[in-house]
């Protein structure tokens, strides 16, 4: 990458430790995945080798203390949803899946039972986890989720439906959230091979295809109280939406760093018009210049906003507005990237259209670009629009 792209000397604001964790993360993808993940994409193939060789390396839920985790701070969880939405959107969002919607709630509301049980086990990459929160006519407002949790004495009884499940039909662990008797949502840890589970592959998408996208069905499945999350509420899942959103962040400004990468050497490099670099041109130099602008502007709005995840003063709504601000731009950098290349921008040759592709549903799930709007003016204004 050109040595100029940190116009600001962001690299410098970082702690020795993180800028090593940062180019380690960065080698081994590039070393073991990048030349791999276009035909992946083209198949819609997620390897089954991804899970270990992730957790080898400690990219699975990396701010755990304990039970196999890295325990690296949030600074470094960013750098590391960087670094794999880099090569693709689908591969990090295996990752914040196993690490922000599966451990997090196992580590944070779980007894001490299922964190020994599971979480080295999810740490390692032998077993994979999925997040069930959305339901098919239940989006953006889970409130109304029709899941339901049953208390029979000496165990729970789960039924429902739930979609949009990253890697549910590979998972062998479920974070399930459904409404009890009294009508509060609560969060259960479910063994897929359980009785009364089925997960179906949503196939034929357009997007997100190295990553397995599913629905999940449960009918009469009995659950362990043990298995119980401790929290009520939609402050539940909403709190692991959180830490998933903040990687997300990250995540998108990885995306769009590669596609600038890319569409820079492509204009030194492809000649037009009188035999000059595209670069030389004043439009396509206007483009670049505003796609490295925003990527700065949003590495400086991670940055920040990491250092006060790690101080404990992180508040929702600057989660929103990096989740916005940041997947939005991206999304817009990766079309301006593909104008550039023209009409090789759409072939496998070049990473930009499945970026482009990617991020149309980054932009989507986690909390659509509009509901962060509503977020962010409600905190705004003190009015809520919902």
């Amino acid at each position: 990458m050109a040595e100029n792209f940190d116009l600001f000397e962001i690299d410098q604001d970082f702690h020795k430790e993180e800028l090593s964790l940062r180019n380690k993360v960065r080698a081994f993808l590039n070393d073991k995945i990048r030349d791999k993940i276009a035909d992946w994409f083209e198949q819609g193939l997620f390897p089954r080798e991804i899970p270990r060789l992730f957790g080898e390396q400690g990219l699975l839920g990396s701010t755990i203390s304990g039970y196999g985790c890295l325990g690296t701070n949030y600074t470094g969880y960013g750098l590391i949803m960087q670094e794999i939405e880099r090569l693709d959107s689908g591969l990090r969002s295996f990752a914040s899946v196993q690490g922000a919607l599966v451990m997090y709630p196992i580590f944070t509301y779980g007894n001490e039972e299922i964190k020994e049980a599971y979480l080295p086990k999810l740490a390692s990459g032998e077993w994979v986890g999925c997040f069930g929160l959305t339901e098919a006519e239940h989006g953006s407002n889970p409130g109304n989720m029709t899941c339901q949790l049953e208390d029979k004495g000496d165990h729970l009884i789960l039924n429902g439906k739930k979609k949009w499940l990253t890697n549910g039909s590979i998972a062998d662990l479920a974070v399930i959230w459904a409404k009890n008797e009294a009508g509060k949502v609560c969060g259960v840890v479910v063994q897929t091979n359980s009785p009364g589970v089925e997960f179906k592959t949503i196939e034929n998408k357009f997007s997100l295809r190295a990553s397995i996208s599913s629905e999940a069905v449960f009918q009469k499945v009995k659950i362990p109280k043990s298995h119980l999350l401790n929290v009520e509420g939609l402050k539940g899942p909403f709190s692991c939406l959180n830490i998933a959103r903040y990687g997300i962040a990250w995540g998108s400004i990885g995306a769009a760093e590669d596609c600038l990468e890319v569409a820079l050497n492509y204009s030194q490099n492809r000649k037009q018009f009188h035999d000059q670099p595209l670069c030389s041109h004043q439009l396509v130099q206007a483009k670049l210049v505003e796609m490295y602008t925003e990527i700065n502007k949003a590495k400086l709005l991670n940055q920040r906003l990491g250092r006060l995840f790690d101080a404990g003063k992180a508040q929702a709504a600057q989660i929103s507005m990096a989740k916005m601000n940041n997947v939005s731009k991206a999304l817009g950098i990766a079309r301006m990237a593909r104008d550039i290349l023209g009409a090789n921008g759409i072939t496998y040759e070049h990473s930009v259209s499945r970026h482009l592709l990617n991020l149309e549903s980054v932009n989507t799930y986690e909390g659509t670009e509009d509901i962060h709007r509503l977020i962010l003016g409600q905190h705004l204004t003190g009015v809520s629009a919902f």
